[in-house]
């Protein structure tokens, strides 16, 4: 059973430890916006005075005065209202700030399966769109929701002190008022959740469709593309209608309610003026009280849809910064064993995906000795990414334990782990920077000798000098500007820059052709001589130049032996190996 939804207040209050370090500056804003209403309200009760003062009595001297005194508060007004501009925009910023850097650092630190799980137009429109608009809500809405309150309960008070009758006539019409807001408040913002869901869901197809524009020319599925982005927005069209049908009922009611009103206290007042009751200061004192508490209550619908909306958004950012980081530094970090030598083992690892219903890693044991090049080789679904995953903990094991020269790499610091161990995945990943930039990501304080040595061991160096500015080349979002094997290539690069441990190569060589592939492997043979690498391989020459192959079967290691005993001895890797060399030439 879910539980029961939370109102606005109770989600936005969640905002407070991010509030507390500027709230001094906030408060000071929330002061200077409560004195230039509370200056404005002052306004009707000299009017009041004047109208039964001076103007009754043709006193000219007290006029005189008591208009000085208006223009007074009128400055004061618009002085309050500059600094609470003033005062208020850098501590709102910050907080968006602060937020925004948080939940990056965060995104950073969640496992690899989070990411999997979890759209990228939902993550960007959460870090981006909804943070504004919860910055929006703290700067303005929801400071001038408070302040409006304050406003119209003292603005209340002062007509039951002057009026009591005319005031109990505007208590009676704000009751109603604050039931039916409560209630359209909670619509609102149901509707204003799924607007933003549905923004996140077009941010992610538009995503797509531009990373994927040749997949989608190349199959002529531009139409096909369009209709499903013009669904998604025409269905957030409606969302949005929904919005409004529900605000604009709201802002109705807002508006008919202080009319009734105004239109109940000129009858009662002009009555009571009539018969000598009231005097025709007090009435006009009056209903210049409630024509003034029109906008503060007025406001008050789109304030409350703007918390509404803020309500949704924090919801959605917490949704992400709720989600606990399980791949994490231990308590207290082990240094790694000295000297390095390397040595990869794996000891009963199993390994399940959250939620699933079977393990994809089950017993899985493998002794990789230091300075040897292991092949995994196995069937599509077998185990070997996830294994692979587990060397850098990109994910954690299950049970079992992962060791590098016997330290569980669980009790390593993550930055240095990394160090130790460099990955190249199948999928090579490139950002939208120089070459440079790109392959030193590997290792942040390599130097230009550094980059151009890891771009020979790749075979990479010749086709970069050939690039329009050489390693100063920006390679485009996602390198689409290369072509794959060169991708392949700067991937390599990256993961070898900083000289690791173990080096980890989760079929990089795949985009590149026969005389490449091998070209590189054999330059990591020679120039990374007693570094330790396992290497997930699907072809024949691959897995050829390792010195021994371990074979995984559904999540287990069938075998282990150089490539000629298995294929003498095993005939499951026969058979796996000669389906490869099939698909190979129908290639």
């Amino acid at each position: 059973m879910s539980p029961p939804p939370q109102s606005s207040l109770a989600v936005l209050r969640r905002l407070a430890p991010y509030a507390r370090p500027v709230r001094g500056r906030l408060l000071g804003s929330g002061a200077a916006a409560l004195g230039a209403m509370l200056a404005g309200l002052g306004i009707p009760l000299l009017i009041q005075r004047i109208v039964d003062g001076p103007l009754a009595h043709r006193d000219r001297s007290s006029l005189v005065l008591l208009s000085l005194v208006v223009l007074a508060l009128g400055v004061v007004e618009a002085g309050l209202i500059y600094l609470r501009r003033a005062v208020g925009a850098r501590p709102t910023t910050e907080i968006e700030k602060r937020m925004r850097a948080d939940l990056y650092h965060h995104l950073q630190q969640l496992p690899v399966a989070f990411h999997d799980r979890w759209q990228s137009g939902q993550l960007l429109s959460r870090a981006i769109s909804d943070l504004s608009t919860i910055r929006r809500f703290v700067a303005f809405s929801g400071l001038f929701l408070v302040v409006n309150m304050l406003t119209v309960l003292i603005g209340m008070a002062a007509l039951l002190m002057i009026a009591p009758a005319l005031g109990a006539l505007a208590v009676i019409m704000a009751i109603p008022l604050v039931v039916l807001c409560g209630r359209y408040e909670r619509h609102y913002r149901s509707a204003a959740r799924r607007a933003q869901d549905q923004v996140g869901d077009l941010a992610t197809t538009v995503g797509e469709a531009a990373s994927g524009i040749r997949v989608l020319k190349s199959f002529g599925q531009g139409r096909r593309a369009t209709q499903t982005f013009l669904a998604q927005a025409r269905e957030l069209r409606r969302t949005e209608l929904t919005k409004v049908g529900v605000l604009a009922t709201l802002w109705a009611l807002i508006i008919a309610l202080p009319e009734l009103t105004l239109a109940a206290m000129l009858a009662l007042g002009g009555y009571e003026v009539a018969t000598g009751s009231l005097s025709l200061g007090t009435v006009i004192g009056a209903i210049t009280i409630l024509t003034y508490l029109r906008w503060p209550l007025e406001s008050l619908g789109w304030l409350l849809a703007d918390a509404g909306n803020a309500a949704a958004a924090t919801i959605r950012y917490w949704e992400v910064f709720d989600t606990a980081v399980v791949v994490a530094d231990p308590p207290q970090p082990r240094a790694p064993a000295q000297p390095v030598r390397g040595r990869l083992r794996l000891e009963a690892v199993h390994f399940r995906f959250p939620g699933a219903a079977s393990d994809v890693l089950r017993g899985v044991d493998l002794d990789v000795r230091p300075g040897e090049t292991m092949a995994l080789v196995g069937a599509t679904g077998s185990g070997k990414t996830t294994l692979t995953a587990l060397v850098p903990r990109l994910a954690d094991v299950t049970s079992g334990r992962v060791l590098i020269d016997g330290v569980d790499v669980r009790d390593l610091a993550l930055a240095e782990l990394r160090t130790l161990v460099a990955i190249a995945f199948e999928d090579p990943v490139l950002f939208s920077a120089s070459v440079r930039e790109n392959v030193a990501l590997g290792a942040p304080q390599a130097c230009d000798d550094d980059v151009r040595r890891a771009l020979r061991i790749a075979h990479a160096e010749a086709f970069v000098d050939a690039l329009p500015w050489g390693l100063d080349t920006r390679i485009g979002e996602q390198g689409l500007t290369l072509s794959g094997g060169q991708r392949q290539r700067l991937a390599l690069a990256r993961a070898v820059i900083g000289q690791p441990a173990v080096l980890v190569l989760d079929d990089p060589l795949s985009a590149l052709d026969v005389h490449t592939e091998a070209e590189v492997e054999a330059a990591l043979r020679r120039v990374l001589h007693g570094v330790t690498a396992l290497v997930v391989a699907h072809r024949p020459s691959t897995v050829q130049l390792a010195d021994r192959v371990a074979l995984l079967v559904d999540g287990r290691i069938e075998a282990v032996g150089t490539h000629s005993e298995l294929l003498a001895e095993v005939p499951e890797y026969r058979r796996l190996l000669s389906t490869v060399d099939a698909q190979a030439v129908t290639r």
